[in-house]
This record gives structure tokens, C-alpha cells and sequence, in this order.
């Protein structure tokens, strides 16, 4: 029951917590200068070469259209009738249309490149636990030997090359850039043009060519993190007492590690199920930038950039659900990897 209480109260807390990143953002995107109705101003001006004019001109011009944008924008409104307008009337943003598109929603434009960002992120996802989960079992089950030491060298060069050298990285050796290497890998992109109509083997191997190196990036960022955890985790619970209680009751160490040790040593990895979503689902903007895939990650950072606030909001609405339900999820799986945990009150 107190488990039950537990995960009520946490889902409880989702609500204040998303409203306090949503008001905080949304009254930013309000004060702070260079915004749609400042950036629609200057572009009108230089369509009606107004800086040829006198000053005064442009002056003129500049607020005979700003009361009109604030209005179409509604930026004439309090603000806190229009963080309701957008939270309730609009659904969090996604039915506004874009200010760099005007004839699309948000939701149209997350909804075109999610699919994107999901394929990199499931795979990029599955790939970091199968790969780290048994290499960090493997580590410390062979501690203080040579394939830990050899092992060790490379999670530590992985985790000190930081996600977006790498990518560079990757470009330059493997995408014609060094003419000895070739060009192995696509430049960037998520699948080709084809001028044919290919078969689903065709597309999926033409999809396996682009995300190579993006993939390798992803898992680049959390394998050196996820490896080291799995390990000192596995060894923590090794020299625990349980395990040589276990031990000098006659089991064998293979049982002892495999059928004790192992359960509770997964534990700190459920920690990281919330932030993984979270970039299961919003991508990266770094990488997805350097190998120009058409994802959420790159979406908004051409909506941060292009002061598309309507898109920008909408997309940190959907990505905090989405971090918050990854903590429960986290919190969820604490349940049953070890029952024994107790979520009573403090």
C-alpha cells in the first residue's frame, strides 16, 4: 500500500512540476527581446525598403503594423491569459500554427519528424543497454585483469570525446572528407531519394547506412556512463554481506552472483530510463545538427533559433510529459527489480 501511495504522489507531482517549467519558459518567451512580432517588423522593412526612407517613415510603418501582429499573435492579451489560451484552449501549444509556417500546427511539424527521432533513439536506446549492460557484468567479473584494463582505456576515450568532436569526427574520416578513407557513409540525412520504388530490405538497408554514425554518436554519450555503473554496482554487491552469507551456505560463486548480486546491482541503471526517453523521443540537437537529420532535436533548434515560440513551446510541453513519465518509470522500475524497497513517508 505504501508503494501504491508512493506512486500517487509522484504522479501528483507531475502537475506543479509541469507548470512550473511551462509559466517560467512561456513568460521568457514574452519579455524577452527579438521575438515573432520584432522579427515580422524587420522583415517587412526590408521587403518595403524602409531604411531607404527617413526615420521617420520607418517609425511610422514600424507601429502601424505592431499592434496589428501583437494582436494576430496574441501578444496584445495578459500574459496569463495567454499561457490559459495556450495551455487549455490550445492543448499546450500544438493546435497554434507556426510563425515560420504559417499554414501548419505544431503538432503538424513535431508529428512529421518525431518518426525520425524514434528510430534513432529506440535504436540508439537498445543498442546502449545491450551493449553496456554485459560489457559492465564483463568488467566486473574480470576486475584487475588485462580486459578490464584494455576495456577501461576505451570506455574512458569514449566518454572524454564529447558527442559532437565525434561526429565531426566521424564526417571527416568516414565521408569523403580524407580521400585515402573514401566515402563510406552518407554525409548526413536520414534516407536517400530514391528513384525507384524500393522494397522494404532496400529501405531498411539504405536506413541502416544513414544512422550508422548518428547512432554511434548516441551511444557514445551514455556508454562510458552506463558501462562504469554496471560495474562498480555488480562489484558493490559482490562484496556485500548477503553474497557471503550466500556463499558460506554452500552455493557456488556463479550462483551467488547470478541469482543474488545481479537482481540488485540493475538497480541504479533503472535511474536512467527517464532521461533516455526523454531522448528517445526529443533527439539530439547536436547530433542531429551535424548530420542534418530531419528530427525533433533539430526541429527545435531551428524553431529556438528562428524565434518560432509556437513550435518551441509545444515542443518543450511534449518533451517535460515526457521526461516526467520517464521518472515514474524510473520510480516504477525500482518495483520490480526489488520489491523490498520501501516508499513509505520520510
Amino acid at each position: 500500500m505504501d508503494r501504491l501511495s508512493y506512486l500517487i504522489r509522484r504522479l501528483l507531482l507531475v502537475v506543479p512540476t509541469f507548470l512550473g517549467i511551462t509559466v517560467v519558459c512561456f513568460a521568457l518567451t514574452r519579455l524577452l527581446p527579438g521575438g515573432p512580432v520584432e522579427i515580422q517588423l524587420m522583415k517587412m522593412r526590408n521587403i518595403g525598403g524602409v531604411e531607404s526612407h527617413s526615420t521617420g517613415g520607418a517609425s511610422q510603418v514600424t507601429e502601424e503594423y505592431r499592434a496589428e501582429l501583437n494582436k494576430q499573435f496574441g501578444f496584445d492579451r495578459p500574459v496569463y491569459a495567454q499561457y490559459w489560451n495556450w495551455l487549455v484552449t490550445n492543448r499546450m501549444g500544438l493546435r497554434i500554427p507556426s510563425y515560420e509556417y504559417p499554414n501548419r500546427t505544431a503538432w503538424q511539424l513535431i508529428a512529421s519528424r518525431m518518426p525520425v527521432s524514434l528510430w534513432f533513439g529506440a535504436i540508439s536506446f537498445l543498442l546502449t543497454y545491450l551493449i553496456c549492460i554485459p560489457l559492465g557484468i564483463a568488467k566486473a567479473l574480470r576486475h584487475r585483469t588485462a580486459f578490464d584494463a584494455v576495456s577501461s582505456v576505451l570506455v574512458f576515450a569514449g566518454y572524454a570525446v564529447p558527442s559532437f568532436a565525434l561526429g565531426m569526427l566521424f564526417k571527416m574520416l568516414f565521408c569523403g572528407t580524407v580521400e585515402c578513407l573514401g566515402d563510406i557513409f552518407p554525409l548526413g540525412g536520414f534516407e536517400s531519394d530514391f528513384a525507384f520504388s524500393p522494397s522494404w530490405f532496400e529501405r531498411l538497408a539504405d536506413r541502416a547506412w544513414h544512422m550508422a554514425l548518428p547512432v554511434a554518436c548516441y551511444v557514445a554519450a551514455d556508454f562510458a556512463m552506463l558501462t562504469l555503473m554496471m560495474k562498480n554496482s555488480l562489484l558493490d554487491q559482490v562484496a556485500s554481506d548477503y553474497v557471503r552469507t550466500v556463499l558460506a551456505k554452500g552455493a557456488t560463486r556463479r550462483r551467488a552472483i547470478w541469482g543474488h548480486a545481479l537482481r540488485n546491482a540493475l538497480i541504479p541503471i533503472a535511474t536512467g530510463f527517464g532521461s533516455i526517453l526523454g531522448v528517445l523521443f526529443a533527439g539530439s540537437i547536436i547530433i542531429e545538427s551535424i548530420f542534418e537529420i530531419p528530427g525533433m532535436g533539430r526541429l527545435s533548434w531551428d524553431a529556438l533559433v528562428g524565434r518560432d515560440y509556437a513550435v518551441f513551446m509545444a515542443l518543450l510541453a511534449l518533451t517535460s510529459v515526457i521526461q516526467l513519465i520517464g521518472n515514474l518509470l524510473s520510480d516504477f522500475c525500482y518495483l520490480l527489480i526489488d520489491p523490498r524497497i520501501h516508499f513509505g513517508q520520510s
